[in-house]
């Protein structure tokens, strides 16, 4: 279903260690530019941008570990193999296997989680990025009100012991992307249906809702622990950021994005664009409005 979506583009599974394929899609002209999608979602998010992205670059548009068609490890003790350390190490593993060493980025919710990491572990390899609809998981996580646990109930309900969200996610993957997807503020309706099609199937996967739940233990143990070790050690993005977030999403309701940013960039940008969080899909021509002009910079 997603070749559907990217007729122009190519697919490989790509070698990352361990046994572990990332599947990334291929197409365009031009510098470098990775995309990372979200929760629940797969790479299938970008397929209203990429065709105006491919006239600028070579994209690499790839299903994050746990995610997609990409592998599904176990995870490990701490969830370690879910930490955005080691999936920020397959997105540079990516890259550099279709010969990209330093390359920019485009990524929304979790998939600027990985951008995040990546840039702090690894910043000779990123050249800028763009980061959409979230502030810093530390941020995030030592905020946390009423009204952000209540908005983003999946955060603290993922994170529950094995396998008690797994089970329930399992019982009807569909109904939870739906139910997750549908509950923004947009609903349901910027969803091409090819789109929501290939969410649904990939949910569906073996190992998959264990994945998504690896995913977040590993943000509320390991990805905290690696955050506050960069702040002890005064480590900062030191590459051009641009933030953007949804005026009508939780992030912009709870949290001060753009300056949490800040504290932890040397050089950072950002505004809301008129929308929710599946800026993408609900907000494509502003997304490219905002972020081209960025992404082309030097």
């Amino acid at each position: 279903m997603v070749y559907e979506l990217y007729p122009d583009f190519e697919s490989e599974l790509v070698p990352s260690g361990s046994g572990v394929y990332i599947n990334a899609l291929t197409g365009g002209e031009g510098p470098p530019l990775l995309l990372m999608h979200g929760h629940p979602q797969t790479s299938a998010i970008w397929h209203k941008v990429a065709p105006e992205l491919a006239k600028h670059f070579s994209l690499v548009i790839a299903d994050l570990r746990g995610y997609g068609d990409s592998s599904k490890p176990n995870g490990g003790a701490r969830s370690e193999d879910y930490s955005k350390r080691v999936m920020a190490q397959d997105m540079l593993q990516v890259m550099q296997h279709f010969g990209h060493a330093s390359f920019k980025i485009l990524a929304h919710d979790r998939g600027a989680r990985v951008a995040h990491r990546l840039g702090m572990d690894h910043p000779e390899a990123v050249q800028r990025m763009v980061l959409l609809d979230i502030a810093p998981t530390l941020a995030m996580y030592s905020q946390t009100s009423e009204a952000f646990a209540r908005a983003y109930w999946h955060w603290f309900f993922l994170i529950q012991k094995s396998p008690l969200p797994e089970r329930l996610i399992s019982a009807n993957p569909a109904a939870y992307v739906r139910d997750v997807l549908g509950g923004r503020s947009a609903g349901l309706t910027p969803f091409d249906l090819r789109a929501l099609a290939e969410y649904e199937r990939c949910m569906a996967l073996p190992g998959a809702a264990h994945a998504l739940c690896e995913d977040y233990r590993a943000s509320a143990d390991l990805d905290l622990e690696h955050e506050r070790d960069d702040m002890e050690a005064g480590r900062k993005l030191t590459m051009p950021v641009q933030v953007l977030w949804g005026e009508q999403g939780v992030v912009n309701r709870c949290f001060e994005p753009l300056k949490e940013w800040q504290k932890i960039g040397e050089n950072v940008q950002g505004k809301t664009l008129p929308c929710g969080h599946y800026i993408a899909e609900e907000a494509p021509e502003a997304l490219l409005e905002a972020a081209l002009p960025f992404l082309r910079g030097k």
